[in-house]
């Protein structure tokens, strides 16, 4: 099972969404928020609800592919977000996710017995590739037990 089809099967709001996961890798990931009508805002565009929801989901994407070998010992928890709407978003949106911090870093740290904390980038581009929105979210690898 892809990354995207596990989060789709266990985050009912992406299949709400019907969100399209394009690529995930630990180095990047690209997730996609069809137009639909039921989550357009008053001015015909993407809900900036919808567009969170895409960005937190590629940021997710990214940590489990970043982050997936190390689900036995510690659960990935988003600890805080931003979000800045830059430019009207129209029709279908893309968001892309990069990982703030290299893994190996945060690895260590939880190898120390810490709980890391790391931050993932998104930016937001509607279909002619203008950014219509950038955002991060810090995210934690909490230890189990």
């Amino acid at each position: 099972m892809s990354i995207g089809d596990m989060l789709a099967a266990t985050v009912p709001m992406a299949r709400t969404l019907n969100l399209e996961f394009l690529e995930t890798s630990p180095d990047r990931a690209v997730v996609s928020l069809p137009d639909q009508d039921a989550y357009h805002n008053h001015v015909g565009g993407p809900h900036a609800g919808a567009m969170f929801t895409l960005g937190e989901s590629a940021s997710g994407a990214i940590v489990l592919a970043a982050f997936g070998d190390q689900l036995a010992r510690a659960v990935p928890l988003a600890v805080r977000a931003e979000i800045a709407y830059k430019k009207l978003a129209m029709g279908a949106v893309t968001a892309t996710a990069t990982l703030g911090r290299p893994a190996a870093d945060v690895v260590a740290e939880l190898d120390a017995g810490q709980r890391p904390e790391f931050p993932v980038a998104i930016e937001i581009r509607r279909a002619d590739g203008a950014v219509t929105g950038e955002m991060t979210v810090v995210w934690t690898l909490r230890p189990n037990g």
